[in-house]
């Protein structure tokens, strides 16, 4: 069986196979009459080709790979040089049988044979006379026939109508040669040049892009008109596809003359970027679908990827909005839509875990656990907002990283101190130069889990200015019933953070806006007692110290004493910050004998303590004038946690004006007006002679100037005061007291009530003068932190003297 290269005008072709032989030459009509002339042998080799149709007079090559090809061209070669070609019905035949081939074909002489590089052999042959097979008379080596001579049927040679359809084959040849730029121009001169109308016909039906069934129904037509006449319409129908691609083309020539000077811009920019070693716009923008399949969005986020993406695709990389887009995209990708981390809900570990870095905070502890018990039974809650309300230094902070390790989950903090941009919450949007996401977004991005433990670090020091304010903008983000679609103007999507669980601390709650207070969980963080301090500063504080400057346990011990003595004489704060700069001191002091090879205690003393920190700072005695009249000792709530302040009276020789100094606010000298005209509406219960508030004048001081105070708090300590004062009663010792007053001499409830307990204690007073109506705060406060306290609950003001004022005067004192 041979394989036929492919066909077409071009003489070339033959060129190509052996450089030196001559080209085969057109038939003339002498050739065309031998060729008649010539007798057919009773018995020929077959030779079936797979791909195409010879036809008489037509000079074609073929190739020749199986071995009963080769053997009978190379049999043939050297014998007659006849032989018989026919074609398949079905050329994925390998090894054809009779049934195999059509039974006309043609009788061809091999003009040449040639040996190729590849081992193939490569035959030129030249179709003579049409020919029937009538028997096969054998199959081995290679199918032999017998076969008899088709004639065929030709018009007179004055026959117009036969002429004109010759001319026609000619002309319409031309023009699909001129039409077609696949085909070469020689192929012109061949047409012009053949003088056979018979040889025109069979030549132009076997160039033609025909199938072999077409191509083998020419053939088999006897009548040579008709197989002109078929030949005419298989080309008129070239012909007109031929004319509708053209029309196409001019068409669309000068659309695609810009589509393909962009195209080929653009892949010399691939190419100067794949030398430059960066990627291809082609290949990232792959690279984003295929990152894109793997992402768990919904149908929503997906459609709008496609639709962007597709921007992105249209967009001439040079412009500056393609990088925007591809930012914008990069930014879809890597948020982690619906991923999650998986909570742990062993609730004793979680408690475990607190417990270790946490020393007190148990309201929040239970808090964290109560969430984790609900989540284990539905596995669905909305996670709750948590505001950590306290002073400064207690653990706000760090208390987000422990509660993330708790629940298994990433954490991400954002500080929100100064903050005065929406767009810092929301996001810019598209259209501005240098737009990016909010902070809400990036974090969410960078913690990769849509469930992350995000800490809104110091919510109440947000401010407002003329870009917006980004405490409303946090509504939205803190809204359990609206966070599940937050919008950030840069994403342009809803995004889901019902998942996530937010922490935010603050110092103070009056500086939260009402709304955004209203949406959170206020959940107040107390200060520690000096034995918390103690424990905290053994189990976390020194080791964290000792870790940071490169030192063992072994190399420096402060044994309880110690660090309660620093904690009493150095410090005087809710929290542990400056407790932990002063043992900081201790262990740069180790540290140092350490590097220059001194000795020192390796167990500090208290001789150490003063030698590295100083002399106490705080240490003062704070009851030492207790014995002169006027001075009692009020608690105060600050920023920074509860205080003690002493309140100090004095009269003078005057006409009864009321001086009132210590860098007060309005409301405590309010406090001292009232206590004033409370003292002088009821001046003979007290045994006061009222003809006193005419002759001196009273000075009320509270230490301490430099400090700013203000608040209700100090109503009762100043009404005590300036009865003790005009009495000459003294004040009890160890007993502080805090309430606001009313000209009817009632005391009401007042606010921090926990905060001033602390700073009692840490002062070493043991009775606390309280209003009755703060009994129920007294009641919510751990008991560890009442031992050693007496608390007096009192209404009105006549109580509140009894309990504080002792019936002895002051010794010396003048008869007022």
């Amino acid at each position: 069986m041979s394989k036929v290269k492919s066909i077409s005008f071009d003489k070339m072709s033959l060129q190509g196979i052996d450089q030196d032989a001559e080209l085969i030459p057109l038939m003339t009509p002498e050739d065309e009459e031998e060729i008649n002339n010539e007798e057919l042998p009773d018995s020929i080799p077959i030779l079936p080709l797979r791909n195409t149709v010879l036809f008489p007079g037509v000079v074609i090559p073929i190739t020749a790979g199986r071995d009963k090809s080769i053997k009978l061209i190379n049999d043939a070669n050297n014998g007659s040089k006849v032989i018989g070609v026919v074609a398949q019905t079905d050329e994925e035949v390998e090894n054809p049988a009779f049934t195999d081939i059509y039974t006309t074909g043609v009788v061809a002489r091999i003009l040449r044979v040639l040996k190729m590089p590849d081992g193939n052999t490569t035959v030129i042959i030249q179709g003579k006379k049409r020919f029937e097979i009538q028997e096969i008379t054998a199959e081995q080596p290679y199918l032999t026939a017998s076969i008899k001579e088709v004639p065929e049927t030709r018009p007179e040679k004055a026959n117009e109508e036969f002429s004109a359809i010759v001319e026609s084959i000619k002309d319409l040849s031309l023009q699909i040669i001129s039409h077609s730029p696949n085909i070469p121009s020689e192929a012109s001169f061949a047409i012009k040049n053949i003088e056979s109308p018979s040889f025109l016909i069979n030549f132009v039906s076997s160039n033609m892009s025909l199938s072999v069934e077409d191509k083998q129904s020419l053939l088999e037509t006897n009548d040579l008109k008709e197989r002109a006449l078929e030949t005419l319409k298989f080309m008129n129908t070239e012909f007109q596809k031929l004319e509708l691609k053209q029309d196409i083309q001019s068409k669309v020539q000068s659309d695609m003359s810009q589509q393909q000077r962009e195209y080929f811009l653009h892949q010399q920019m691939k190419t100067i970027q794949e030398e430059l070693g960066g990627a291809s716009h082609e290949d990232e923008i792959e690279e984003m679908k295929a990152r894109g399949k793997k992402k768990k969005w919904n149908e929503k986020v997906a459609k709008h990827f496609k639709k962007e993406i597709a921007k992105l695709q249209r967009m001439n990389p040079q412009v500056a909005e393609f990088s925007i887009q591809r930012n914008y995209l990069d930014l879809v990708l890597e948020l982690p839509w619906n991923e999650f981390s998986k909570d742990k809900f062993d609730l004793k570990r979680a408690k475990k875990i607190l417990d270790r870095d946490h020393h007190g905070l148990d309201e929040v502890k239970r808090r964290i656990i109560e969430y984790l018990a609900v989540l284990k039974l539905r596995n669905d809650m909305k996670s709750p907002i948590i505001c950590l309300y306290g002073p400064p230094g207690v653990g706000k902070t760090s208390l987000g990283k422990s509660v993330a390790e708790a629940l298994g989950r990433e954490y991400v903090r954002v500080s929100l101190g100064g903050m005065r941009d929406e767009a810092e919450v929301r996001g810019h949007r598209k259209t501005y130069i240098g737009a990016m996401p909010g902070r809400i977004i990036q974090s969410i991005k960078k913690a990769g889990t849509s469930n992350p433990v995000f800490v809104l670090d110091e919510i109440d020091k947000l401010s407002s200015g003329i870009q917006g304010d980004p405490s409303s903008a946090l509504l939205e983000v803190l809204d359990p019933e609206q966070n599940s679609e937050f919008h950030d103007n840069f994403l342009e999507l809803g995004y889901d953070l019902s998942k996530v669980m937010f922490i935010a601390t603050s110092n103070s709650l009056n500086t939260i806006q009402p709304a955004l207070r209203d949406r959170m969980e206020i959940i107040n963080v107390t200060g520690y007692t000096i034995e918390e301090k103690v424990e905290i500063a053994r189990k976390h504080l020194l080791p964290k110290q000792l870790k940071e400057h490169g030192m063992t346990k072994d190399q420096l011990k402060i044994g309880k004493k110690r660090l309660e003595k620093i904690v009493e004489g150095y410090t005087r704060e809710s929290g542990v910050r400056g407790l932990e700069k002063q043992i900081a001191k201790m262990v740069r002091y180790a540290a140092k004998n350490i590097a220059m090879e001194e000795e020192y205690n390796i167990t500090i003393s208290n001789e150490d303590v003063v030698e590295v920190l100083g002399t106490t700072k705080l240490e003062r005695d704070k009851y030492e004038n207790n014995d002169v009249a006027g001075v009692v000792t009020g608690l105060a709530w600050t920023k920074v946690g509860g205080d003690i302040l002493f309140i100090e009276s004095i009269l003078s020789k005057g006409k009864g004006n009321l001086s009132i100094t210590g860098n007060l606010g309005k409301v405590m000298k309010e406090s001292a007006t009232i206590a004033m005209e409370y003292i002088k509406a009821n001046a003979e219960e007290f045994g006061i002679d009222p003809s006193v508030f005419e002759k001196y004048n009273v000075h009320i001081h509270v230490p301490e100037g430099a400090t700013p105070k203000d608040g209700p708090s100090a109503g009762i300590t100043m009404l005590t005061s300036l009865v003790s004062l005009f009495t000459q009663r003294k004040v009890k010792k160890s007993i502080a007291m805090t309430g606001e007053i009313t000209l009817r001499g009632k005391v009401l409830p007042v606010g921090g009530i926990k905060e001033k307990i602390l700073a009692a204690k840490r002062a070493r007073i043991k009775e606390i003068v309280l209003c009755a109506d703060n009994k129920s705060d007294i009641e919510d406060i751990k008991q560890d932190y009442l031992k050693g306290l007496t608390f007096h609950y009192v209404k009105d003001m006549s109580e509140v003297l009894q309990v504080a004022l002792t019936k002895q005067k002051v010794k010396n004192a003048k008869e007022l």
